[in-house]
């Protein structure tokens, strides 16, 4: 059976490709909650913590991607982006007549069908957002479902069904399968949308910034009558997007940003409990106060957005307040992974130079005078690249000591597309940043790998780092164990 948008029936036994990544191993538990079978695997051995959730919900993947996997014949078999076509398993499906679809279509056919789905868009600020949503709406007492692509602090899990007339989604602008090229966000079936930028990122999917906008366009033309976009005002990019809206679709536009008609601005900052007092102005009159653990003029705009959004969905200003107050963050974003001999040690996924650059900001906002450390490994399919060369020379202008890594693996970048590290530094130095390029191979070494690079990071960090300093780590990925390695070595250090 060719590629479905529909369920089968009869419908009982499903299985996932691609089943150790954080959002398949979620919608594998949503799956399970609904009363289904669920089977999967994975291209490798899926390590924790996804292993564990996986277990616990009574699931052992198969590891590679073979054709024997679907010997037990499914009813369904949702594909994971991660999967090629020529793999295997993927041959084998299709020379089947098993039906299949891809993760964002079953979401969409299986958990938003009468539901009011709010979409959450943008080359920044998603997961914060989102998260922040779920739980606004959950404080609320409204149960919504939600998808998030992190962790969120407040949540046990980075997906649920909706109990009640919502499901909130972190809506990826990346692609949705190897047969559909197409956005995942466009199976979200939107009643509202928030646009929290355009920039152009995904080099390996998008040619420039004009082919990024042309996804975002799809998105605005799918609001339904009587649906709901906000969308960033202060930026050209998204400007562009919204600005070809057909009036007669029939949805309200909520324009948020400085000086737009939802506005913000940050009333005080309390240094040493890490939150943030601030008022929303809608058309110039205040809405209301509030006070979060998210800190910095990028999480003021992420919050009045999603304050624009939920008062559209019928939340009070009260009701907000309670969410935002009781908001405990996310993993990987600004997080504080250990406070060791004064020395404070922060997570970030930051990648992108405008991510890095608002992180930085918001981190000198909370943390005052303290100096501050940026350890950078370019490790995106977009910051491996020297597409950003300069723009990262620019980024860095917050903190006090920046640390580059080596660019994650480039081999299959051509020479002249790469990122250039050691010109980077220049670039720092020339702008008055103290700046090194640590983590590097040494002389006649070999055998080098992320983990030892780490280390070596590590050792030069401990030695010059001070008490009261802050370092921030910032990667979307594992850095070679660089966090916990920055742990053990103040643990001993300061043990001494």
């Amino acid at each position: 059976m060719p590629l479905t948008d529909t369920l089968p029936a009869p419908l009982n036994h499903i299985h996932i490709m691609g089943i150790g990544g954080t959002a398949m191993a979620a919608l594998a538990g949503m799956l399970v909650d609904a009363g289904y079978t669920v089977t999967g695997s994975d291209g490798g051995v899926v390590y924790p913590p996804m292993s564990d959730y996986l277990t616990s919900i009574g699931i052992t993947p198969e590891v590679g991607y073979k054709k024997e996997n679907l010997s037990t014949r499914p009813d369904l078999v949702v594909v994971g982006n991660v999967v090629r076509a020529v793999y295997e398993e993927a041959v084998a499906l299709l020379d089947s007549d098993i039906p299949y679809m891809s993760f964002p279509s079953l979401l969409g056919a299986q958990f938003l069908e009468g539901i009011r789905s709010i979409v959450v868009a943008g080359t920044h600020g998603k997961t914060t957002t989102t998260s922040l949503g779920a739980w606004m709406l959950t404080a609320a007492g409204r149960d919504p479902g939600f998808l998030i692509g992190g962790l969120a602090a407040n949540f046990d899990r980075t997906a649920r069904a909706s109990g009640g007339e919502h499901f909130i989604i972190e809506g990826d602008e990346y692609d949705t399968a190897f047969f559909d090229k197409g956005p995942k966000f466009l199976h979200y079936r939107p009643t509202t949308a928030i646009i929290t930028s355009i920039e152009f990122d995904h080099a390996d999917i998008y040619r420039d910034l004009a082919h990024c906008q042309e996804s975002f366009r799809k998105l605005v033309k799918i609001l339904p009558s009587g649906g709901c976009l906000v969308a960033r005002w202060d930026s050209d990019a998204v400007v562009e997007v919204v600005a070809e809206l057909d009036p007669d679709q029939g949805v309200e536009i909520r324009r948020y940003g400085p000086g737009q008609d939802w506005d913000g601005r940050i009333d005080s900052v309390d240094t040493v409990a890490g939150t943030m007092t601030f008022t929303v102005l809608h058309k110039g009159a205040e809405l209301g106060s509030f006070t979060s653990t998210m800190v910095g003029e990028h999480n003021l705009y992420n919050q009045v957005a999603m304050i624009a959004a939920l008062q559209f969905e019928g939340l009070t200003p009260a009701e907000m307040a309670e969410g935002l107050a009781s908001f405990k963050g996310i993993k990987r974003r600004q997080e504080v992974i250990g406070e060791i001999g004064g020395v404070t040690v922060l997570d970030d996924f930051a990648h992108h130079p405008t991510a890095v650059r608002v992180t930085l900001n918001a981190l000198r906002l909370r943390f005052g005078g303290r100096r501050i450390w940026a350890i950078f490994e370019p490790r995106s399919s977009t910051s491996r690249r020297a597409i950003f060369q300069k723009e990262y020379a620019e980024a860095f202008g917050a903190s006090d000591i920046v640390v580059i890594a080596p660019p994650y693996d480039q081999t299959r970048i051509a020479t002249e597309e790469r990122m250039d590290a050691g010109q980077l530094v220049d670039d720092l130095h020339a702008n008055g940043s103290e700046a090194f390029l640590w983590g590097g191979a040494p002389e006649g070494v070999e055998d080098w790998n992320a983990s030892r690079s780490a280390q070596s990071i590590a050792d030069q960090v401990i030695t010059n780092v001070q008490s009261e300093d802050v370092v921030a780590v910032l990667s979307n990925g594992g850095f070679g164990g660089l966090h916990q390695k920055l742990l053990s070595a103040l643990n001993e250090r300061f043990s001494s």
